[in-house]
């Protein structure tokens, strides 16, 4: 697929629209309202906004991070995920080979990036979501032809957490984060998945041991949400194209 500077603006503006959508479904998510439907209203006041109110990034900026009728504030999250949406969109596109590629690939992160807030919010992972992502992620793993080891490698990546799942019966680690390891898998192959894999146990470890030294709030025994970094080793792995397995196999093969 050709990367032009135009369509690239485009890619990334429409993205940035999607992910104010996203934020409105992870707020109605399993709360009893129509994720797409209704119009949106202030978490705090219940009045309805407008236009000027709705408007990606820049409404958040020109309203100071508060409500135009009750002056409460707004959450980071909005721009947050916003932002985020617009740098995934732009950087799938810069990588995908097609459209049709790009289509399955923006899904899937954007599906993850309603795990990644989903799950630092309420501590676990939709199952609705994790089935979204493991349809993508075979999708692509079909677009890629790759053969069967690479389906295999969902398996043997998550079978660690799903044994201390199963050892724990969930208590230790959810079901949930073994699920999404397979799908991680699919979407990376064994080697980059690997990758991601070793990256997510280092980035919790270090966020988990610097959460305990600089906040009481937090023990040895504070459940801390693990998808986050299963994603970000993810990320990695897919947007930078970090691969260790893959670096040292070159240094000697």
């Amino acid at each position: 697929m050709e990367v032009g500077f135009v369509t690239g603006v485009a890619v990334t503006l429409f993205s940035l629209i999607l992910g104010s959508f996203l934020n409105a479904i992870l707020y109605r998510y399993n709360t009893g309202r129509s994720a797409l439907s209704g119009r949106s209203c202030c978490m705090h006041c219940g009045h309805r906004l407008g236009v000027l109110d709705l408007v990606p990034l820049f409404s958040y900026a020109w309203l100071k991070g508060r409500c135009r009728y009750c002056f409460s504030k707004v959450s980071w999250q909005y721009p947050l995920v916003e932002a985020a949406a617009a740098l995934l969109g732009l950087g799938v596109y810069l990588q995908t080979p097609s459209w049709i590629f790009f289509g399955i690939d923006f899904c899937l992160w954007l599906t993850l990036l309603f795990i990644v807030v989903y799950d630092f919010r309420h501590f676990i992972i939709p199952w609705s979501a994790l089935a979204l992502v493991a349809v993508l992620s075979l999708a692509h793993w079909y677009l890629a032809g790759w053969g069967g080891w690479n389906l295999a490698a969902g398996l043997f990546l998550a079978a660690p957490l799903l044994l201390i799942s199963l050892i724990s019966k969930g208590r230790w680690m959810g079901w949930g984060d073994g699920l999404l390891e397979i799908s991680l898998g699919w979407l990376l192959g064994l080697s980059a998945g690997g990758t991601a894999f070793v990256l997510a146990f280092w980035a919790g470890a270090l966020v988990g041991i610097g959460a305990i030294l600089l906040s009481k709030r937090y023990t040895m025994n504070s459940e801390v949400p693990f998808a986050p970094f299963l994603i970000l080793g993810a990320g990695c792995a897919y947007f930078l194209h970090v691969d260790f397995f893959q670096t040292v196999a070159s240094l000697f093969l």
